[in-house]
């Protein structure tokens, strides 16, 4: 569905009125009376109304899959501002300071990034969360000059084997962690955790048992999740995914990597850095301010070779949060989580369902579900859950579900 501005001052000013608009229409063609039309509607009851019409054709589907990638609503005019001539492509030219439209919405970007994180410095967005999680780590083994990465057993399995892949090559070690019990060496570089974790359940980092030496990494793949959890005051950097922002699922990609760190690491950050500045006439202009040159010339002995961003994913993720405001982020954080705690209760009420865990969770939850349940579900249109089995082994009957 296609978003179009009315505009009541130009018909007002053109038109001289709503009558003049019709005046190129034949007077004996014209309907005479008033359409029979009900009351208007919002975007969301509109899309409703035409999902309920489509049904009478195609059987309705219903999906729980979450897993790190979310479905969450997106207003139409997010499409319409990307549309406008300032942010079409996403491509920056070799001389940046040409595409003025494209940095000031990276400037944007970087800007909110550090308002949801509480960071004091983001860059201009990376490819996506499992490969800002690998660099972040790379960051770290170059801040702390130690080559050591311990990554908690909570963690995302899929961002994990991204993290062991770039370790196999880039000369770092990754082992896992016990979240309840962490035990850490002392060539120690990073400790990484995700919050909300791979299960769904919510962490207080305040209170986890974290050696002060290694730098803290947080790892966020349901960005909405800021709406409600803070993130911890005291970690060095937060990285994750910000795909749930603005951006549909299209299919599996692509998403939006961030990467946010404290000021005092910015020379170490991979990626770009957009400031703001003024020309030689005095007017406010944007700048790529920071990038490393050896990301073109020197690649091997860059500090990251990812040189570029998801630029128009970044562009999505402002336009959407601008929309919405802080009080509209909370609100669908706060409605997110409300759907799934009315998922888990009816989920539970299955004979032979039960839940794996009664910690607070956000969205998503852990369920112990027979092997026909899942395909009863799927035979009525409904894709119930992952089934977590395919990354651990340790829970061969759990689906993880999503609201």
């Amino acid at each position: 569905m296609d978003y179009l501005p009315h505009d009541t001052h130009l018909i007002e000013e053109e038109f001289r009125g709503e009558k003049n608009l019709f005046d190129s229409i034949p007077e004996d063609i014209r309907l005479k009376k008033e359409l029979r039309l009900g009351a208007g509607l919002s975007e969301l009851q509109l899309k409703a109304q035409a999902k309920k019409i489509s049904e009478k054709n195609n059987p309705p589907h219903a999906s729980f899959l979450g897993a790190g990638f979310y479905r969450h609503y997106v207003p139409e005019v997010v499409d319409y501002i990307l549309s406008r001539p300032e942010f079409y492509t996403a491509y920056t030219p070799y001389q940046p300071e040409a595409s003025q439209g494209m940095l000031e919405i990276l400037f944007e970007y970087q800007s909110l990034v550090c308002l949801l994180t509480g960071c004091e410095v983001s860059n201009a967005s990376l490819y996506d969360g499992p490969t800002a999680l690998a660099e972040a780590c790379l960051m770290a083994c170059r801040i702390k000059k130690k080559k050591t990465v311990y990554a908690s057993d909570t963690l995302n399995p899929m961002y994990l084997r991204v993290l062991e892949t770039y370790a196999r090559f880039c000369g770092f070690k990754v082992r896992k962690y016990d979240c309840k019990e962490p035990l850490f060496s002392e060539d120690a570089c990073a400790v990484v955790f995700q919050n909300p974790d791979f299960f769904g359940k919510i962490h207080d980092a305040d209170e986890a048992d974290l050696p002060e030496d290694p730098l803290k990494i947080i790892c966020v793949c349901e960005a909405t999740s800021f709406g409600l959890i803070d993130p911890p005051p005291n970690l060095d950097i937060c990285c994750g995914e910000m795909q749930a922002l603005g951006n549909p699922l299209n299919f599996g990609g692509p998403s939006l990597g961030f990467l946010a760190t404290k000021q005092k690491h910015v020379r170490r950050m991979p990626g770009r850095l957009v400031g703001q500045t003024k020309d030689g006439q005095g007017n406010p202009g944007f700048v790529l301010t920071y990038q490393t040159r050896e990301q073109h010339i020197r690649r091997a002995k860059a500090t990251s070779n990812i040189c570029t961003s998801q630029s128009l994913n970044a562009a999505c993720m402002v336009a959407y949060l601008k929309l919405l405001g802080s009080k509209g982020l909370e609100r669908v954080a706060w409605e997110s989580h409300q759907n799934a705690k009315y998922l888990r209760k009816r989920i539970t009420e299955i004979p032979g369902t039960n839940l794996a865990s009664s910690d607070a969770f956000y969205n998503e939850f852990l369920i112990e579900a027979g092997e026909s349940l899942p395909e009863k579900a799927q035979e009525k249109g409904i894709e119930l859950g992952f089934r977590v089995s395919r990354w651990t082994p340790e829970y061969p009957q759990h689906l993880l579900l999503c609201a």
